[in-house]
């Protein structure tokens, strides 16, 4: 009969200093399918790297072990997980159950790695715990049960895959005498059924319930001997074993089912550390509301400054006498006339246009009398400029054809003039350089530096200061608002075009597009708003730190249970599923609160300030989440890397 499981000149080496300490030499040995073998041992005799080294928790540092009829020094850390997977079953003498999950879900875990339906896996998850005379305690934590269920949890665990190895490591070490027996019963019971028993003891009596014991010293086997007390050898046990070979389930269940269980263990984990998890959080939150805030409030006082500036008329084109600013002959020329308005504004690229003429007067109501600043305009001025009529109304074409004595004040004026801008003056009459006035509109106060902070300005006609006030035929400047699809260039070079040839070929003219301005406000904000932004991502920065620092802690707290998942046949990239989810989930979670904590923000900063408020932009949003998505894939991968890289046996001696 070929051997299932044999061994031939193993050693196994620790470093020590400078030199390294064998702990097994030469070992040679072979184990035959359905055998119940006791390794027999004291304390240090290197029995229990024996049994690791046979359920390939280990592997040796020198010689060969087989399974079946492969080595395992050819085989990937995958193939030896599957190996424990699929056909070793292990019985630890702390019994190393998660107490994250209770017995069900302790013993339905390597049914998960193996890709067992959920229906299947739970049934027979349930079936061997009844078996075991557990069907009262499925939903019990570890810590809700005795040692002598504990250990039946541990059996049912390493069954539930078939088992057809088991290798039981001080089994009763934990137990009382009576707890002790029973285990014990339950494995001749195994062992009866045909699966082959690995027991490792330093108790006789334990070790003659084999019917073959081993016993090793220094790392040496010293004898290997049949023990005929321990009864026939059952049926099932004398078949020839070809080699146990690797299987596996459906793909796609296994990657789901791992999914989910990882999922969940991250869950459990963050719930049972809640402080922590949410002190881990509170970098991404703290960044991610930074972040959307930041971006939300530089959108929100962007578009107010522009706002404002648009009131300015930043999209208009102002046509002056001269050659530029400062010219001293800018007085005498006269030929900007209102024909080169009505010219103008027949072009395609025009939205509006309006002659303009402007004086300081005396302004007198009553026995008041103030020094106004008196603006002739058409009825296309208020279009022009954006300024909003708060009462009565504009004066209109009519009223300049007609040469009509009406006029528009701001509210400084209303206030000089009958102390209080709440007053209503429309309908009352003015008096400005002996010319009455009736008051038809009041415009709404404007914040922008063109109307000055405390000037007080009266529109009116054009017609009417030309012929009544100043005596003039000529123009001041023409303001002229260009259509929103039209370019400042293209527009500056159709006027240029049409006053040269009115003006009979000279340029008597410039002009001022205050476009710029506008442009340049846009550039400095957004340079501005980005800035700030760098700076409030570096707090999410600074938070992903901390969200590796902290997975770092939780892979070294966590490292028995690692051990115990790689024990119960999880794959390298299961156990990086695992801790990466948990970074993510924590990074997600905190991506979440700290949008919302920003929309909050948002909220309370619009009712508290009325003149702007933060704008939020779904594509921040989305961009924020994605990022703390990221950080914790980018700042948990290296938690994650170095749980999935742990030596099992090393992980499962960690307390």
């Amino acid at each position: 009969m070929s051997a299932l499981l044999e061994l031939n000149g193993v050693y196994r080496e620790f470093p020590s200093g400078e030199g390294v300490v064998a702990v097994l030499k030469n070992i040679n040995l072979a184990i035959g399918a359905g055998e119940m073998v006791a390794i027999m041992g004291a304390s240090g005799s290197g029995k229990t790297t024996l049994m690791n080294i046979l359920g390939c928790l280990d592997r040796p540092t020198r010689g060969e072990y087989k399974v079946g009829d492969r080595a395992t020094k050819d085989m990937t850390p995958d193939d030896l997980a599957a190996l424990r997977r699929e056909h070793f079953g292990f019985i630890f003498q702390r019994y190393h159950l998660l107490g994250d999950l209770d017995a069900l879900g302790n013993v339905e875990m390597p049914a998960v790695y193996a890709g067992y339906g959920d229906e299947e896996r739970r049934y027979r998850s349930r079936l061997l715990l009844e078996r075991l005379g557990l069907a009262e305690r499925l939903t019990y934590r570890p810590n809700q049960l005795s040692g002598g269920q504990q250990q039946r949890v541990s059996i049912a665990r390493a069954l539930v895959n078939g088992g057809e190895v088991i290798l039981a490591d001080e089994p009763t070490g934990a137990l009382d005498t009576k707890s002790g027996a029973e285990v014990m019963k339950i494995l001749q019971e195994l062992h009866a059924e045909g699966h082959t028993i690995i027991l490792v003891t330093h108790e006789r009596e334990i070790a003659n319930s084999a019917e073959r014991i081993i016993e090793i010293k220094d790392g040496e086997i010293l004898s290997d001997t049949k023990n005929h007390n321990a009864g026939a050898k059952p049926e099932r046990a004398r078949q020839q074993v070809q080699g146990l070979k690797i299987t596996s389930k459906n793909r796609w269940r296994i990657l789901i089912d791992s999914f989910g269980e990882a999922l969940l263990m991250a869950m459990r984990s963050m719930a049972a550390h809640r402080m922590r998890t949410f002190l881990t959080m509170l970098g991404i939150i703290i960044g991610i509301t930074s972040v959307v805030s930041v971006v939300a409030l530089g959108t929100g006082s962007r578009q107010k400054i522009l706002q404002d500036i648009s009131s300015m008329g930043t999209n208009t084109i102002n046509i002056y006498p001269g050659k530029d600013f400062g010219d001293m002959r800018s007085n005498r020329i006269r030929t900007l006339s209102v024909g080169d308005a009505q010219m103008i504004a027949k072009q395609g690229f025009v939205d509006s246009v309006t002659p303009t003429l402007m004086s300081n007067s005396t302004v007198k109501y009553r026995n008041i009398a103030v020094t106004a600043q008196i603006r002739g305009a058409g009825e296309q001025f208020f279009q022009v400029q954006g300024i909003q009529i708060s009462l009565g109304k504009a004066f209109d074409r009519q009223s300049v054809e007609q040469y009509a004595q009406e006029a528009v004040v701001d509210p400084n004026t209303v206030k000089a003039l009958f102390g209080s801008k709440e007053a209503d003056p429309v309908g009352e009459v003015i008096i400005l350089d002996n010319v009455p006035l009736r008051i038809i509109g009041v415009g709404k106060e404007q914040s922008h530096m063109s109307m000055g902070a405390d000037r007080l300005n009266i529109w009116v006609p054009y017609t009417t200061v030309m012929s009544r006030i100043l005596g003039q035929t000529h123009l001041a400047s023409i303001i002229v608002r260009i259509s929103d699809d039209a370019t400042s260039k293209a527009a500056e070079e159709g006027i240029a075009k049409i006053l040269k040839q009115r003006h009979g070929g000279t340029e008597d003219f410039f002009m001022a597009n205050l476009d710029s301005v506008r442009q340049t406000i846009e550039s400095t904000t957004a340079t501005m708003q980005l800035l700030i932004s760098m700076i409030a991502t570096i707090s999410l920065f600074v938070g992903g730190i901390g969200v590796m620092n902290i997975m770092l802690v939780s892979v070294t707290e966590r490292t028995s249970e690692i051990g115990v998942r790689m024990a119960v046949g999880a794959r390298q990239s299961d156990i990086m599923q695992q801790f990466l989810i948990e970074a993510v989930v924590v990074c997600i979670i905190g991506g979440i609160m700290g949008i919302s904590l920003a929309l909050l923000i948002g909220e309370i900063f619009g009712r508290l300030n009325s003149s702007f408020g933060m704008v939020f932009s779904m594509t921040s949003i989305v961009v924020a989440f994605v990022c703390s998505t990221l950080i914790g894939i980018v700042f948990g991968f290296m938690p994650a890397k170095n749980a999935a890289e742990l030596d099992p046996v090393i992980a499962l001696m960690r307390e």
